[in-house]
């Protein structure tokens, strides 16, 4: 019969529900929570991104300021820029959209995000409490996993999960959440990548596999338990001649064939990445929160 689907779209519009009440109280203060996402350059995946972040923006009356630079702009003025937003009190979340150009340094831009208004979650103060069990604002992606299972009620407590990659954005942070001493965690963890040996054989040992590896169907179903649940957080353009662009997406597992084994799959498109502009919505809306109940 197939696994069942796990819908993003579906658990995406719950996370935005949930937040209305919490905005309408913010309002009744006076209160808007403010987005402002920086684009530097034109790379077409970053403009899809923070174009959809400025419609959740808009969807769920929150305030939202793009500001587009050309692929030339200096660090220093991307620093300048964060600095203003920093001190902007009508912007609660700032996020620098990657990847950014090689003249300047990632670290550098994330560092300067004051931490309560790193809605991305990748300052490492955030990332530091998030590794001792007191997360504030978390990764969007990997928050969006684990409410992914927690909708599906998809218990990772006692199971081992294999995650693939270890990446800063995904990889590291969903295997420090799913390794907590706490709800929708106290999992098994192994983190795999490109130096591990034999991985074929130790994803197989996974009841719960998730796959960030960025490349196209590298879990393929002979890679997969029968049962296990399989998160996809890949996506990837393939060349597709029959299709109106000439490619399609398709994430980081073979999904028709691994779906057959599995209990629950998430498709790609439409599992992992409508989860990932929910939570920066709800990371936006917790900023808010949090920045307004600072003494002044």
């Amino acid at each position: 019969m197939g696994a069942q689907l796990i819908d993003g779209k579906v658990v995406a519009k719950n996370v935005r529900q949930r937040l209305v009440p919490r905005i309408e109280a913010l309002k009744a203060r006076g209160v808007t929570p403010g987005l402002a996402a920086v684009l530097v350059g034109g790379d077409p995946a970053s403009e899809t991104y923070v174009r959809s972040k400025a419609r959740a923006c808009d969807k769920l009356g929150l305030y939202s300021e793009v500001i587009r630079k050309s692929a030339d702009l200096a660090q220093q003025q991307l620093l300048d820029i964060v600095r203003e937003l920093n001190d902007d009190d009508r912007i609660h979340g700032i996020l620098v959209q990657s990847p950014l150009p090689s003249q300047i340094d990632e670290p550098t831009v994330t560092l300067a995000i004051r931490p309560e208004k790193d809605v991305d979650g990748f300052h490492p103060h955030n990332v530091g409490m998030l590794l001792i069990g007191r997360p504030q604002l978390i990764p969007c992606t990997p928050h969006g996993i684990i409410r992914l299972l927690e909708y599906y009620e998809i218990d990772p407590s006692g199971r081992e999960v294999v995650v693939v990659g270890r990446s800063n954005i995904v990889g590291k942070p969903v295997a420090a959440l799913l390794m907590q001493k706490t709800h929708m965690a106290n999992a098994t963890v192994t983190v795999v990548h490109s130096r591990s040996r034999d991985l074929p054989q130790i994803v197989r040992r996974a009841e719960i596999v998730i796959a960030a590896i960025g490349r196209p169907r590298t879990i393929t179903s002979d890679m997969i338990r029968e049962g296990a649940v399989i998160i996809d957080v890949g996506v990837n353009r393939v060349e597709d001649p029959s299709a109106e662009k000439g490619y399609r997406l398709v994430g980081d597992v073979d999904f028709e064939a691994c779906r057959e084994k599995a209990s629950f799959i998430s498709p790609v498109p439409g599992g992992v990445g409508p989860m990932t502009i929910a939570m920066l919505m709800e990371n936006t809306v917790t900023a808010a929160e949090s920045i307004t109940a600072m003494p002044k």
